[in-house]
């Protein structure tokens, strides 16, 4: 299948491409600003299917919103129309289409010579009036509050919000490339003359950027957002991709003493702690027990024992672990434990704990093995 993209460098564009690529579709056109323009009379002669990505949202002049979407819009169908073409055509609009202002009337202009092309050459015309799409790759401070937002945060810079409790409806990155490709695949999501994409997410604008500040923040707490919300996931993946690409790191506080280190990694009000625990060559930690408070230990490297008694009785239990061997030993309620480097090398644990180390409530209590 010969597939014709306009508006490939844009936005939505660069993602659907890629995808396209990940799924091993090799015949696209890339029709973008900068290609020859002589290229388009080529492709539309070829081409098997048409996404029409290509707009204009933020020109100089208003009068260019209706040269740039409705222009363009019909430059393309005449060309396909020129050579008999009648492919189907998908293209993405604004729910702004449904207002009253330059760029909403140039996308409705747009939408009713689609479907007059449609009608007159019985061509399959597919319309997604989009709402505000979020995600990678999106121009922050030009037309997206969401990429604008992440990227003043991330690079810690001011942010202006006028009103938090605007409702805003979005649709994320991957949610749009996804419905655009089931489409292509002769499976869109209809509603009425329309498509839509499935996914809509409402969120006032001040809990957006809370969420981005809290993100931010989290280098610092250690914390995971809340990845079971579907909104926090994404927005989240989005944030990330608007860091300083000198600063995808971030430095841990090491608790190191004569014995070794200890250093949280992560943790999660829901899901708990992880640390890292590096025990000098002939060191023993721990020998203490916990009422509630469960862990698992995964020694990634070195070599050890892991020993339990029940608090009650004298039976000393061992598990011998190692790097070599990967396996995770679960630290049972009501015995008491601890974990020896046996080697010659430091030996690295992965910890998990239930929940997070409260000074107030330890649930640790000191008792040797």
């Amino acid at each position: 299948m010969k597939i014709l993209i306009t508006g490939t460098n844009g936005f939505i564009g660069k993602n659907l491409v890629a995808e396209l690529g990940n799924q091993k579709y090799n015949n696209i056109f890339e029709y973008a600003k900068e290609t020859d323009a002589s290229l388009l009379d080529e492709y539309c002669k070829e081409a098997d299917f048409v996404f029409h990505l290509a707009g204009v949202n933020r020109p100089k002049d208003e009068s260019e919103f209706m040269d740039g979407n409705y222009g363009f819009t019909s430059t393309l169908l005449e060309t396909l129309e020129k050579h008999q073409n009648n492919c189907p055509v998908l293209i993405t609009s604004s729910i702004q289409a449904e207002l009253n202002n330059p760029y909403g009337a140039s996308k409705k202009a747009s939408e009713d010579l689609l479907f007059d092309y449609g009608n007159r050459t019985k061509a399959k015309i597919l319309i997604y009036r989009l709402p505000n799409v979020f995600g990678k790759w999106c121009k922050p401070n030009y037309n997206s509050a969401v990429a604008t937002f992440c990227h003043n945060v991330s690079h810690d810079l001011a942010i202006n919000v006028n009103d938090p409790n605007v409702v805003m409806n979005l649709v994320y990155i991957d949610d749009v490339v996804e419905e655009l490709i089931r489409a292509l695949n002769g499976n869109p999501n209809l509603a009425g003359e329309f498509c839509e994409i499935p996914v809509v997410h409402t969120v006032k604008l001040g809990e957006i950027v809370d969420l981005i500040y809290s993100f931010k923040k989290s280098r610092e707490d250690r914390s995971i957002p809340n990845m079971s919300d579907p909104f926090t996931k994404k927005l989240y993946s989005t944030y990330l991709s608007y860091l300083p690409e000198d600063q995808f790191s971030y430095e841990l506080k090491m608790n190191i003493d004569q014995r070794g280190s200890f250093t949280e990694f992560i943790k999660n009000p829901d899901r708990g702690q992880v640390s890292v625990n590096i025990s000098k060559p002939g060191i023993t930690k721990g020998n203490h027990w916990h009422h509630t408070k469960n862990e698992k230990f995964l020694v990634a490297s070195g070599i050890g024992v892991i020993r339990f008694r029940k608090i009650d009785s004298d039976e000393v239990i061992e598990y011998f672990v190692s790097g070599e061997k990967l396996e995770v030993v679960d630290i049972p309620t009501g015995y008491t434990h601890n974990i020896e480097n046996l080697g010659d090398t430091d030996m690295v644990t992965i910890m998990w704990a239930n929940e997070f180390f409260d000074p107030e409530k330890p649930d640790t209590f000191y008792l040797e093995v």
